[in-house]
């Protein structure tokens, strides 16, 4: 376990402060509104891994604001029938954060 943090961190700081910054972030707010309840980064849960998304809108100049308006709604179909519901707690900023780093992923 603690060398595979090693690999991390030092991956983290590999990408640069900037990106190691929004990546914590989006990954700490992921988990901070229960997302990781029905997501994973890299395996199906309930929903799809989050690097199945990243995958699947990878280029896609409008997928992020589409993401972001799924997430505040709501929606189905796109990955199955299972419906994710609605987030609107969610702050604005905060999803946007989120989806952000989704798609970088």
């Amino acid at each position: 376990m603690k060398a595979w943090m090693g690999i991390v961190t030092a991956s983290i700081i590999a990408l640069g402060a900037g990106s190691a910054a929004a990546a914590d972030s989006g990954l700490s707010l992921a988990q901070k509104n229960a997302c990781m309840s029905c997501h994973s980064v890299d395996k199906k849960i309930v929903g799809p891994a989050y690097k199945d998304v990243a995958a699947k809108y990878k280029g896609d100049k409008g997928a992020e604001a589409r993401l972001i308006e799924k997430v505040k709604r709501g929606g189905a179909g796109v990955w199955g029938q299972v419906p994710m519901p609605p987030n609107p707690q969610v702050k604005d900023a905060d999803v946007k954060t989120i989806v952000s780093w989704i798609l970088s992923l």
